[in-house]
């Protein structure tokens, strides 16, 4: 029986994990798969509530490790995973995305030649990606995990072209799709049940919706000023239209500190609301007329369902969903900003195309790997 280990810790992952998960449970007779959750994200609204919503199970191992800096929270996924390692002595260990638990995995699993255990065969989901900001302490997280990995899986063409320039061999990169539309395609039918729009008083199409939580974004009082310009801008263009914004603690908490709260809830048509739990979100997100954001997976989910997105960073390290996707990416240039709205409400906004692979079987094309390579 071989063993398989995946590390999570951010709640992107889960949702790349599930069906992967999923899908290892048809070989449950030669292949155990266990789930560490590090516990980087603390918050049961942003964490926990996503195991029961993707039929995942409990967390086989929590290591509780919490928020903290970014050298602390790696030193201690490291110091807990490697007694983790040494205990459950798996065949491959599997990560996902860029957050810290990410790379801080790869390299225990890399160095274990300096134990008694050999060094664990590290298979990264979705690699490859860049944004080439090194300022984001996701692109070192990437960069150090390709470095480390084996098998890397990617999500679409830049990956496998990043890859091959950083010189990883053609035999250890994978295109294999997207697993977090596999998670969308997979919940769609639940989705659709949500009663997230009555519980808001919003109507089909008739909304957008707002998300912010990038340190860049939201760490900078001048910025954060800059994002409430916009969502004025938003509410001037589109006075019928309501604009939902689901608040990240982070996001709530600076808005506090700059004292911005106030000039905020000056937008008319405003809606803010608490964290929402996927299923809640994705509701959100198929009936809006168009999203505002600065996360990245959001920009795939919506390409995925052709709804316009404006990225309000200065990059993107999925650039196939602007190049081929909904997605226009103006950083927090209020003309661009303005430009593209221009578009949405003219309905000359693109219309987009759904990506190579995107297709709800990125994880059989992965498990089909893992179980060769193993």
């Amino acid at each position: 029986m071989k063993k398989i280990i995946s590390v999570v810790g951010a709640r992107p992952n889960f949702m790349k994990m599930a069906p992967i998960h999923n899908r290892l449970l048809k070989y449950k007779r030669k292949i155990t798969h266990r789930i560490v959750h590090t516990g980087q994200h603390y918050d049961s609204k942003m964490s926990g509530i996503f195991f029961k919503e993707l039929g995942l199970p409990k967390p086989h191992i929590y290591l509780g490790i919490g928020s903290r800096s970014h050298a602390e929270q790696k030193a201690l996924v490291m110091i807990e995973l490697e007694k983790v390692i040494r205990r459950e002595r798996p065949d491959m260990v599997l990560v996902y995305g860029d957050v810290n638990s990410t790379s801080a995995a790869s390299l225990v699993c890399s160095k274990q030649t300096d134990s008694d255990i050999p060094a664990i065969p590290i298979a990264h989901i979705e690699a490859g990606l860049r944004s080439f900001d090194r300022n984001m302490p996701e692109e070192i997280n990437r960069i150090v995990t390709d470095v480390l990995s084996d098998f890397l899986f990617v999500t679409e063409p830049s990956g496998i072209r990043n890859l091959q320039r950083e010189g990883v061999p053609d035999k250890k990169i994978f295109f294999a799709g997207n697993t977090m539309i596999d998670s969308l395609i997979r919940l769609m039918p639940v989705i659709r049940k949500s009663k997230i729009l009555t519980e808001l008083c919003i109507a089909e199409s008739n909304y957008a919706v707002i998300t912010l939580h990038r340190p860049s974004n939201v760490d900078d009082k001048n910025n954060l000023s800059k994002i409430i310009s916009i969502i004025d801008s938003v509410s001037r263009n589109f006075p019928e239209t309501d604009i939902v914004f689901p608040i990240h603690p982070r996001t709530s908490k600076m808005l506090e500190k700059f004292h911005l709260m106030s000039a905020l809830m000056q937008t008319r048509n405003l809606i803010l609301s608490e964290p929402l739990g996927y299923i809640d979100f994705m509701r959100l997100v198929t009936g809006a007329g168009f999203i505002l954001t600065d996360s990245g997976g959001i920009q795939e989910e919506t390409t995925y369902l052709r709804i316009p997105c404006i990225t309000l960073r200065e990059n993107t390290e999925r650039p196939v969903t602007s190049e081929l996707g909904t997605n226009t990416v103006t950083g927090l240039n209020e003309t661009a900003v303005n430009r593209a709205l221009k578009l949405i409400k003219l309905g000359k906004y693109k219309s987009g195309k759904i990506p190579k692979y995107w297709d709800g079987k990125a994880a059989e094309r992965i498990v089909k790997v893992l179980l060769e390579k193993i």
